[in-house]
């Protein structure tokens, strides 16, 4: 701030703002370079409605579901409802997946397991080579 004694007119003040203006630019500068190099959120796939009815109610034969069920505590196996024991999930999933083009799985638990069963089958599936994995949850009611 620069003031000036004398004259006719007094004291008077002027506030010298070429710093100040130098400061902003500075920083305006830095923030559109920073700007494009900002993550800004997770690409995700939205499912879409099916465009025929027909569709939605023929399930399409070439969708893996596993099942993890709860029995008795202890977590029990299904491919497409077929039984499989845990040693025998991985084989099984390389065999399915090995002439596919679309390697899609979904995973199924119980509400009353452990996510760990279901994480392990989540590992499976990437040992066998499956690109995208869907969880499925029940649908919630409204109201509850």
């Amino acid at each position: 701030m620069g003031m000036s004694a004398g004259g006719g007119g007094g004291v008077s003040s002027d506030i010298n703002v070429t710093p100040m203006i130098d400061i902003l630019l500075v920083l305006l500068i830095i923030f559109m370079v920073i700007q494009p190099t900002a993550v800004h959120g997770l690409d995700t796939l939205v499912p879409q409605p099916p465009k025929d009815k027909n569709q939605q109610e023929n399930p399409n034969d070439r969708t893996i579901v596993v099942q993890v069920l709860s029995n008795n505590g202890r977590p029990a196996y299904k491919i497409n409802d077929t039984d499989f024991a845990k040693d025998g999930l991985t084989p099984k999933l390389q065999e399915i997946y090995a002439t596919r083009a679309e390697k899609v799985m979904f995973v199924k638990g119980d509400k009353d397991l452990d996510f760990q069963y279901v994480a392990e089958v989540i590992d499976f599936g990437h040992a066998a080579g499956v690109d995208n994995i869907g969880l499925i949850t029940p649908r919630v009611e409204a109201g509850q």
